[in-house]
C-alpha cells in the first residue's frame, strides 16, 4: 500500500485535501501542513510499508481514532 494510500484509507475523514507533484530525479518528499514528514533525500532510502503512516500518527494524529474506529 502506498503512503497516501495508507494516509486516506484511516484518516480521510481528517485530511482536507492531498496534492501530488511529480518530480525527477527520484524525489519522495512528505510534507504534512508545510512540516516535511519524510524525505526520501534525507534519509537516503524509500520510507518502508506504514512508516509515513506512523510518523503522521506520532506528529498529527496522536489522539485522533482511525477511520472506520
Amino acid at each position: 500500500m502506498s503512503a497516501i494510500d495508507d494516509l486516506l484509507s484511516h484518516y480521510q475523514h481528517r485530511i482536507e485535501s492531498v496534492e501530488i507533484i511529480t518530480g525527477g530525479s527520484g524525489v519522495f518528499d512528505v510534507e504534512v501542513d508545510g512540516e516535511m514528514l519524510y524525505s526520501k533525500h534525507g534519509t537516503g532510502r524509500h520510507a518502508e510499508p506504514g512508516e509515513v503512516l506512523a510518523l503522521f500518527e506520532q506528529r498529527h494524529a496522536a489522539d485522533v481514532d482511525r477511520y472506520g474506529t
